[in-house]
């Protein structure tokens, strides 16, 4: 890169970022911007749930290798059982990158930014803009828990609350794992109703057949996504300039990932695999995907964390009643953060070295090497710090109301979180 390509485009960043991270030299930009090169060049955004601080250190290192760019995300639920928050995450992207040298092309997302109530919506107008102020690029507003009506509206008074060069994604259908599936009927509905409001996301998340953790193939439960049916509500949303965000990769084959392309995906979630590499477990090479014997994770002596930890990690679990392969298991970053932190270099070593690894495998897939110093040109070309799209409102209010949600009538979700 240019010294002087990258001077400029240092001060042509989103201004919340340069406001929030004064004397910063980081490549922070907003998820916009990325979104737009990874479609122009048919590539797929890798967003990688952070739940511990050294998978950001070693997947910003494989991005710089790969000059690639990626997404770091934090979901709501994940700020509260994690280290890493909506608060600290900004300045620790800020210094890892520092410590590379400056140039990795990142984006910070708020991801399954859940709303579920008339109070949750009243807690995220001030939660969000603040996590904003503090440096974030990018928001996922997730009600798919609740009615495409409901949905629909909740999403719309989020979103007007967002500046529009702040990268968005939106959700129906909720994801729940295979033969779950969101219909084209309400992608249009929703997608639709969101552009009559003047609402332009870059993303839809759906519910094809995905689910957030570990798949038990033990019990016969195989990953399931369903590409067709994926194309179908690509297609449909494409005119109002919408892509398809895939959650739930973990645990995909890397040849079936390589193909998302060829659906209308554009931004694939990779989270549960971070979490496995730190823990040291046994992963399928191909997927990622915890091996499980005998209802139990298989921890590997020579990767992640020191057995010793992994043995008074499952002893908490156990203590909370969970089962040896439970996605409970996430709950216990916290506790145990400081400790992680802290291990000897030898641990540290191992940990971001698999990361690395494991994210260059991804970067590859995606199709996004080489594509990190595109989004710096492309917004130095545009000589203007502001990527909010040059979107226009062709749906009608009248198409999408309470009356004619496609859910309208059927029962409520079941109360469970999916959200990560």
């Amino acid at each position: 890169m240019d010294p002087l390509v990258y001077r400029r485009f240092l001060d042509l960043r989103p201004l919340n970022v340069i406001n929030a991270l004064p004397g910063s030299r980081c490549a922070l930009v907003s998820g916009r911007d990325i979104a737009r090169v990874a479609e122009e060049n048919q590539a797929i955004v890798m967003a990688c749930n952070i739940r511990n601080p050294l998978s950001a250190l070693g997947i910003l290192t494989a991005a710089k290798k790969a000059d690639s760019f990626v997404l770091l995300e934090l979901a709501k639920s994940e700020a509260g059982y994690t280290g890493v928050n909506f608060a600290n995450l900004p300045s620790l992207a800020m210094h890892y990158s520092s410590g590379l040298g400056d140039g990795v092309v990142y984006s910070l997302h708020m991801d399954h930014f859940a709303i579920k109530s008339q109070k949750d919506l009243m807690d995220a107008l001030r939660v969000v803009p603040d996590a904003i102020s503090m440096g974030w690029t990018s928001v996922a507003i997730d009600a798919s828990h609740n009615h495409d009506w409901e949905n629909l509206m909740y999403t719309r008074d989020l979103a007007m609350h967002i500046p529009p060069y702040i990268g968005l994604e939106t959700e129906v259908g909720e994801i729940k794992g295979a033969g779950v599936l969101t219909t084209v009927e309400e992608a249009e509905y929703y997608i639709g109703g969101l552009n009559a409001w003047g609402v332009f996301p870059d993303y839809l998340a759906i519910s094809n057949g995905s689910k957030h953790g570990t798949y038990d193939t033990s019990h016969g439960e195989d990953e399931g996504i369903d590409l067709k049916r994926t194309g179908e509500i690509a297609a449909a949303v494409s005119k109002y300039g919408v892509a398809i965000a895939q959650h739930g990769i973990s645990g995909t084959p890397l040849h079936k990932v390589g193909h998302f392309r060829e659906y209308g995906i554009n931004k694939g979630n990779v989270g549960t695999l971070w979490q496995n590499i730190l823990f040291g477990l046994e992963m399928d090479p191909e997927s990622g995907n915890a091996v499980t014997d005998g209802g139990s994770y298989v921890k590997r002596p020579d990767k992640g964390i020191p057995v010793e930890m992994w043995d008074r990690i499952v002893k908490a679990a156990d203590a909370q009643g969970w089962s040896r392969n439970s996605g409970n298991y996430k709950k216990l970053n916290l506790p145990f953060h400081a400790e992680i932190m802290a291990l000897p270099g030898e641990y540290r070593s191992r940990i971001l070295d698999e990361t690395e690894k494991w994210a260059l495998r991804f970067f590859e897939a995606f199709g996004s090497v080489g594509l990190g110093s595109k989004v710096i040109e492309s917004i130095v070309e545009r000589e203007d710090w502001n990527p909010t799209p040059a979107r226009e409102i062709v749906a009608r209010r009248g198409d999408s109301t309470a009356s004619n949600a496609p859910d309208s009538g059927s029962t409520a979700n079941d109360g469970k979180d999916y959200s990560d």
